[in-house]
């Protein structure tokens, strides 16, 4: 595969992927690392972004999980499961309205027929929003979720103003131009 700037300068930087610059200019734009102690990471094989955080706070508490294996990263506690299945980790359940951050890089296989491939990522989308919304802190919790500019995004972004205060969208300079990905911002202010 060829590898462009970005991905260069990942694999330069030893991350485990140049996904990690997009969740970077955004945490850095919201300041959404400030005062973070417990991490979420949904969808998080390879792992770029429990890499990139672990790296900027090393006293953090990171979980992440996905239905993918996860090669081991120091200080970060890999779940194998499906997001639906969260509560059943003790670990994480535990920790339940006490996350600062939840980020989700998740996205279903697609299939290239786009009124499916639209359903299930706005599906899988809406099961992690609510995931995020049940686990984050109200207290300044902070939700980053990459979903793709199609026919459902309106909704989606509907549904997150009405459970955050605040709600930002992001294309990162990181993400390729002719992608239709796009990075939606919740968080609550107290």
């Amino acid at each position: 595969m060829h590898l462009d700037n970005w991905g260069l300068k990942a694999k330069k930087l030893g991350y485990r992927s140049r996904a990690v610059f997009k969740l970077e200019e955004i945490i850095d734009k919201t300041k959404a690392l400030r005062g973070c102690k417990n991490v979420l990471d949904i969808g998080s094989t390879p792992g770029g972004w429990s890499q990139l955080v672990k790296h900027k706070l090393n006293q953090v508490n990171i979980h992440a999980l996905d239905i993918l294996d996860m090669e081991p990263i120091d200080g970060v506690n890999f779940h194998k499961i499906r997001v639906e299945d969260i509560d059943s980790v003790h670990e994480i359940f535990e920790l339940k309205g006490l996350f600062n951050l939840v980020i989700s890089d998740l996205a279903p296989n697609l299939t290239g027929i786009s009124v499916i491939d639209e359903a299930n990522i706005y599906e899988l989308n809406d099961i992690t929003l609510d995931v995020a919304v049940e686990y984050l802190s109200k207290s300044k919790g902070v939700f980053i979720i990459k979903t793709f500019q199609n026919n459902m995004l309106k909704k989606l972004r509907t549904k997150m103003k009405s459970l955050f205060d605040e709600v930002q969208t992001f294309k990162p300079a990181a993400s390729k131009k002719q992608s239709a990905e796009i990075y939606l911002y919740g968080a609550f202010k107290e």
